[in-house]
């Protein structure tokens, strides 16, 4: 039995997608456990580049067995639209696996989304406005509509008639907007569900059976540590769990079926839309790692935040999810620098944070403590061993892993998957 848990540590786009990639070469199952088409994975295999929002990496291997949980809210629009892009492209999407306890986000999730952002002006909370957490409220009220409910047309029907007159009177009274017809989203969602029906399965018993049975099962993640609901920057965060102990909810197993743990952190930091950055660079080193990083969302397109890297915050995560190791992703673009920055502890009214802070206000408003480390300047994108790295390489990676306490395993020094390298042994 290997469960392997993948996590970002830090505000998600960390370069998951890569190190999923990687592993879907040795895992049979591959299981999204959180989020929705808020998050996206970029992976290149050879010459091929993909953009995954809903579906979990393993769509792209054919030994692998792609799952989506019941902690994911689907789109069900959206995720036929990305099984269609994949099949045209000449990959089969008939392995998907999507647990019948998945919430759906419907038309009016989408609606208030939009609007509730709009209202809140400028203290909106820089949501992608993909209805994700409308969906995920409606699903903590218990109101919500499942993927189940696709193939019983009377009892969609009835559960979107009670869940449509709160959220008509919310819309057109509240927000002034027109009020969505009950007939025209059931038979919009009913053909999604002939459509989707054939991949709606229990997904508890699929996944269980693959670890009671040997086989190897990843729990893929979306977003990260610091945007997770309850241990994030709140209010600044996601609608989900995407730590490490969420994957055991959103995929349906117990903690001691997963046995090894990966975090994924960049070299740097950078965070999409709003809320508290301590390290965030200042506007010329950061457009400078705009650029040497591509820092454009997977999903939205946006211009990440960046910033230096924050070991305040890698040590919270780190030690939040339990991690039994490391990747930093994105090296080579430090190459960029002749100094490089690393946020070592926080400051506010004359108090030192070398631990996360215990409210928002300090980290709101705290200063970042820096550390220097000396720049390599050179290109590292054919480093393939630790020893191809220059000494100021190492040194800065043997810092980092100093200062979260925790066994960095591989450092990868572009997006093709060849570009990583191997730092040390898992758990030396």
């Amino acid at each position: 039995m290997a469960g392997i848990a993948l996590v970002g540590i830090q505000w998600g786009d960390e370069g998951k997608g890569k190190i999923t990639d990687l592993l879907c070469e040795k895992v049979d199952v591959v299981v999204r456990y959180q989020g929705g088409n808020n998050a996206g994975h970029t992976v290149v295999v050879g010459e091929e580049r993909y953009a995954l929002h809903l579906l979990p990496t393993g769509i792209l291997y054919e030994h692998c067995t792609p799952v989506i949980g019941p902690g994911v809210v689907v789109n069900p629009r959206v995720l036929i639209e990305e099984m269609d892009a994949l099949s045209e492209r000449g990959l089969s999407t008939e392995r998907l696996r999507l647990s019948g306890n998945a919430h759906l986000i419907m038309p009016y999730h989408l609606e208030l989304d939009m609007v509730t952002e709009r209202r809140l002006g400028k203290n909106r909370l820089g949501t992608t406005k993909r209805g994700i957490g409308p969906a995920y409220a409606d699903k903590a009220a218990r109101i919500g509509l499942r993927a189940q409910d696709l193939l019983d047309p009377k009892i969609f029907s009835e559960k979107l008639e009670i869940a449509l007159k709160e959220k008509n009177l919310l819309l057109t009274r509240v927000y002034g907007r027109l009020p969505l017809e009950h007939q025209d989203i059931v038979e919009e969602y009913l053909a999604y569900g002939t459509r989707l029906a054939p991949h709606i399965v229990d997904t508890n018993s699929l996944v269980q059976g693959a670890l009671d049975s040997g086989r190897s099962v990843l729990f893929e993640g979306a977003q990260a540590t610091m945007l997770d609901l309850d241990h994030g920057t709140y209010p600044f965060v996601t609608s989900s769990n995407p730590i490490a102990g969420g994957a055991c909810a959103g995929a349906g197993v117990g903690p001691r079926d997963i046995t090894r743990i990966i975090g994924i952190s960049k070299a740097y930091c950078t965070r999409v839309g709003s809320g508290p950055f301590p390290s965030e660079a200042d506007p010329a080193d950061g457009e400078i790692l705009v650029e040497a990083g591509g820092e454009y969302g997977t999903t939205t397109g946006r211009k990440r935040r960046c910033g230096w890297f924050d070991a305040v915050a890698a040590r919270y995560a780190c030690r939040l999810n339990t991690l039994t190791e490391l990747v930093i992703t994105k090296l080579d673009v430090l190459s960029a620098f002749e100094k490089i920055k690393v946020c070592v502890a926080y400051e506010f009214e004359g108090d030192r944070y070398e631990d996360f802070p215990p409210n928002q206000t300090i980290f709101n408003k705290c200063r970042p403590v820096y550390e220097e480390f000396a720049g390599w300047s050179e290109d590292i994108t054919g480093a393939r061993d630790l020893d191809d790295l220059p000494k100021e390489a190492r040194a800065f990676l043997e810092g980092i892993e100093a200062m979260v306490s925790t066994t960095i395993s591989h450092a990868s020094v572009g997006p093709e998957r060849e570009q990583i390298l191997k730092v040390h042994e898992a758990g030396a």
